[in-house]
């Protein structure tokens, strides 16, 4: 056995206790089971496991804490819960990522969902860990391959960007996310699936991922059926995995899915301890909830790697202005928007350029390509705005010299946008230049 792995036992050892503290239930009420006895031993975040008269126990987490009284926000629902059943109070587990971790999938607690045996690694963190010092965060660094050339060229993603991924449901968002795991450049992924169905969790991990993604990768998933505190934690633990991997000096892409199941769990909780809602049913609290999860992504300082962050959002009718959209918005480095009209006419990944911006431009790209990238808009522009009426007919060539080329390019630039590249960031900037030529050369004889 390694001396890493010798920590990691000896620390599991110390984390044992003999001690049980338990309290009483003393009434059940909204969704939240009282206990007395504990408020002198309980803190926010421990865990809590019911002894119900019949069937398993019910587990959930000290959710308040008040004189004599501690409420507990549980698990399941409390079917079966009685007055004076016995509650055994467990302290805050420790969270304790390492590199060993990679390949691994994970439940919030560290515990392994794979079936295979995990250790801990030598180094207990804190879930809600602030970000690195601002004066002392690097810049943005260099321009990453994405595997995908609208993101090789029109949208670029540099080392501790932030970026939003907003999309409706089935348009390609999950497609899109493992395509980045499985092909950008970066050391490791960590992938945070929050609330997602339990089937796509194994889908993600053997069909998007794959074994060669999946060997950089750590997947942290918290499904549907879990708890509102387990769904809302699985994002911080998986951020503390990335931050613990950053610490190491890797450069790492994070990859959560979806901020949005994030903030609707904080919603339940916040609606369990009374607090009013007010952003269209969500509590003044989810607004520095996602900007503080956001701020750790980003660079690291002088002597840490970086962590950039793709945050994922579920636009519900394609409202760009709905709270977590609109929240995310203002803190990241920029946002890919796809489009359900796009999906539906077969071009994957669905993204519409036109509303995406990528704010590492014009600096993550030389002159040169800064001009190739503002051409092709020029043109994707040009055709959109007149989609409407080319495809009535009203459209006569001659009138406008910039519609009649990116009427003559669509097909090319459309299919382009719709490529992978493995080849690189150069090989993808080549080929838009190719396409973009065409559209001088006026109109083929």
């Amino acid at each position: 056995m390694t001396a890493p792995d010798l920590r990691a036992l000896k620390a599991a050892f110390d984390d044992l206790s003999l001690v049980r503290h338990v309290g009483r239930v003393i009434g059940v009420a909204r969704g939240v089971i009282r206990i007395q006895g504990l408020s002198s031993k309980a803190q926010i975040g421990d865990r809590l496991e019911l002894k119900r008269n019949f069937g398993a126990a019910l587990w959930g987490e000290v959710l308040q804490v008040e004189d004599g009284i501690v409420n507990m926000l549980p698990d399941g629902a409390p079917e079966g819960v009685a007055m004076g059943n016995r509650v055994v109070l467990h302290q805050i587990p420790a969270f304790s990522p390492g590199r060993h971790w990679l390949g691994r999938v994970i439940d919030p607690f560290g515990r392994p969902l794979d079936g295979r045996p995990l250790l801990r690694g030598g180094k207990s963190r804190d879930l809600m860990a602030p970000p690195p010092p601002a004066v002392q965060r690097k810049p943005m660094g260099a321009r990453m391959a994405t595997g995908l050339s609208a993101l090789n060229t029109l949208l670029p993603i540099v080392r501790g960007q932030r970026v939003g991924l907003f999309a409706g449901s089935g348009v390609g968002k999950s497609s899109l996310m493992a395509t980045l795991a499985r092909s950008i450049q970066a050391d490791a992924v960590v992938v945070a699936l929050i609330g997602e169905r339990g089937r796509e969790v194994n889908e993600f991990v053997d069909k998007a991922l794959g074994r060669d993604g999946m060997a950089r990768s750590v997947v942290v998933a918290a499904t549907s059926n879990q708890s509102a505190l387990v769904r809302r934690r699985c994002a911080w633990a998986a951020m503390s995995v990335a931050e613990a991997l950053r610490d190491e000096g890797l450069n790492v892409l994070f990859l959560a899915d979806s901020i949005t199941r994030f903030a609707e769990a904080h919603r339940e909780i916040s609606a369990a301890m009374g607090e009013a809602p007010a952003l269209r049913g969500y509590p003044p609290s989810v607004t520095p909830l996602i900007t503080g999860l956001c701020e750790r992504a980003g660079p690291g300082t002088a002597k840490q790697g970086d962590i950039t962050g793709v945050f994922s959002v579920l636009v519900a009718g394609s409202d760009m202005d709905e709270p977590v959209a609109d929240i995310l918005r203002g803190v990241l480095d920029g946002h890919i928007v796809l489009s359900r009209e796009i999906a539906e006419r077969g071009r994957f990944p669905a993204i519409d350029v036109g509303r995406s911006v990528s704010r590492s431009l014009p600096a993550a790209a030389t002159p040169e390509q800064n001009e190739l990238i503002a051409e092709a808009r020029r043109l994707l522009g040009a055709y959109e705005q007149s989609e409407v009426m080319i495809k009535a007919g009203l459209y006569a060539e001659g009138s406008d010299p910039l519609l009649d080329q990116a009427v003559r390019l669509w097909p090319e630039l459309d299919s382009f946008l719709a490529r992978a590249d493995q080849q690189g960031i150069e090989h993808s900037f080549s080929r838009l230049q190719l396409i973009l030529r065409r559209a001088k050369s006026g109109p083929r004889k």
